[in-house]
């Protein structure tokens, strides 16, 4: 399963950095230099495809299925990215809008044994504490107050349920399923 860590922004200055919206809680291990990000190019309209420096004229630029990470620095609260290859300012605006990927098996579990990923949860059942299935987590909602899972119903609805100890009790990865207490009407809303 591929995780999405960051997208590609504007680029900063002329020679090929790029702003990185993060969209991972451990910047540093997954943008650190050396490090291979795989693409997914953004869905923004281009006027007209710009040629790849050292290409063959009239040859379009394409998102390379992976970027490796020269460079890195916060500016100001941003990420700026250098990526291997990318040595201009026309190359940088290219990537903008482009996702950029880990494979979920490359990240390591969480240390704390109450902590858990995003992609471990989705796909689990939801039950009650007394065996009822209630559906199953579809994604996880980082809302302000808590994270939110929101639970797919067997009926095609869903629901929200706050990620927080006194409603969900039990995260059981191994057996596939997360226990859940919710108080009288939750899952009407």
């Amino acid at each position: 399963m591929q995780l999405i860590v960051g997208r590609i922004g504007k680029p900063h200055g002329i020679r090929g950095e790029v702003t990185v919206e993060v969209r991972t809680d451990e910047p540093e291990a997954r943008f650190a230099p050396g490090s291979v990000l795989r693409t997914e190019p953004g869905a923004r309209p281009r006027a007209e495809p710009t040629v790849e420096p050292g290409a063959e004229a009239g040859v379009p630029f394409r998102v390379p299925a992976e970027l490796t990470v020269e460079t890195v620095r916060w500016h100001q609260g941003r990420l700026l990215v250098v990526f291997d290859g990318v040595l201009d300012r026309n190359v940088a605006e290219e990537l903008r809008g482009t996702l950029l990927a880990v494979d979920s098996a490359d990240v390591a579990p969480p240390e704390d044994p109450e902590e858990f990923h995003d992609h471990q949860l989705v796909g689990l059942s939801v039950v009650t504490r007394d065996g009822e299935q209630l559906g199953e987590v579809a994604r996880i909602d980082h809302a302000p107050a808590s994270d939110m899972l929101v639970l797919r119903r067997p009926q095609g609805t869903t629901a929200l349920i706050p990620f927080v100890r006194a409603i969900v009790p039990e995260v059981d990865l191994a057996g596939g399923r997360v226990v859940v207490d919710p108080p009288g009407g939750l899952l009407d809303l």
